[in-house]
């Protein structure tokens, strides 16, 4: 069983040939209205990848909440602990995505930053009935910090991906199992520069000292980067044709956590994580392009189709 904490959003996305600079106006090819947020993303994910996943999170009782819980229902995914309150808006992400496929994000929180350590409380014994949590940064740090402590008092395996960057305490450093930051995540986290491959290990080994014992660093293009006291491995990207990165990260979280779920290696674990990352900046949208689990144990096939010429 995978337990993800964290966010729902209704996606707003815009395409168009680049993203704007600020005080520019810029023509979008097409729009779209896609369900996504970290949370479920990856809940989402887990659950085409074949676990058994069921989502904490909040939404409003408004007409993009109901759709939210249809979308992740429809997925497999238990949403018995998406708690619905009236009195805040669903959480809104309007999202650009230029010909390229990078894309810039803007979050409106809304009822995702009503789910409370109060909350958690609550729910302990469906936080500690799992085998690993999965969670984000999208919901109030304090509520992540309580499902953290309740997951490691019952020895669950966390994993933490540090999305948006945000400080965070040695308390949660050191009962987090694996964080997953990005390059710029990982940046803000150590305050030391992450623009080559030495700095990039330096930045790591200053987390590591202060209690993660183990940190996967997503590189996009370049790949992923597995650190820990003993060890630093590098994993290849496969080069693809990339439409749309929005939910890459989240794939890549989920399958490492699908992985781990089933008692597979790390390495194991990361190198499913980097076909399920892959395959997802193929296809526009967060959700609609999380592929499904018989999709990836395919992926010798679908590789040679989609290889980056």
């Amino acid at each position: 069983m995978i337990t993800v904490a964290g966010s729902l959003n209704m996606d707003l996305v815009v395409y168009a040939d680049r993203i704007p600079r600020p005080g520019e106006t810029v023509l979008g090819r097409n729009f779209r209205q896609m369900p996504g947020g970290k949370g479920a993303n990856q809940a989402s994910a887990a659950a085409k990848l074949g676990a058994d996943v069921r989502m904490i999170g909040c939404v409003g009782a408004d007409s993009f909440g109901a759709q939210l819980k249809e979308s992740l229902s429809s997925d497999g995914v238990d949403v018995e602990y998406v708690m619905v309150k009236p009195d805040v808006a669903t959480g809104v992400a309007v999202i650009q995505v230029e010909s390229s496929g990078d894309n810039s994000i803007t979050v409106a929180a809304g009822a995702n930053y009503s789910i409370t350590a109060e909350d958690i409380a609550g729910m302990k014994d469906v936080v500690t009935d799992t085998d690993v949590i999965l969670l984000q940064l999208e919901i109030p740090l304090e509520t992540v910090k309580a499902a953290i402590f309740a997951a490691k008092s019952a020895g669950k395996l966390v994993i933490l991906n540090p999305a948006p960057a945000a400080v965070l305490d040695e308390e949660i450093l050191r009962r987090t199992d694996i964080l997953t930051p990005n390059e710029t995540e990982l940046e803000f986290l150590s305050g030391h520069r992450t623009d080559t491959l030495e700095n990039l290990k330096a930045a790591g080994t200053i987390l590591l000292e202060k209690g993660v014992k183990d940190l996967v660093i997503t590189l996009g293009s370049r790949g992923a980067l597995h650190m820990n006291r003993n060890s630093t491995a590098h994993y290849d990207a496969y080069r693809v044709n990339a439409v749309d990165t929005t939910a890459a990260g989240d794939s890549f979280n989920a399958a490492l956590a699908v992985f781990l779920s089933e008692g597979k290696t790390m390495e194991e674990a990361i190198g499913f994580a980097m076909k399920v990352g892959a395959m997802t900046v193929t296809k526009e949208g967060a959700q609609p392009s999380l592929p499904l689990l018989e999709e990836v144990n395919h992926f010798d096939q679908w590789i040679k189709d989609h290889i980056k010429s």
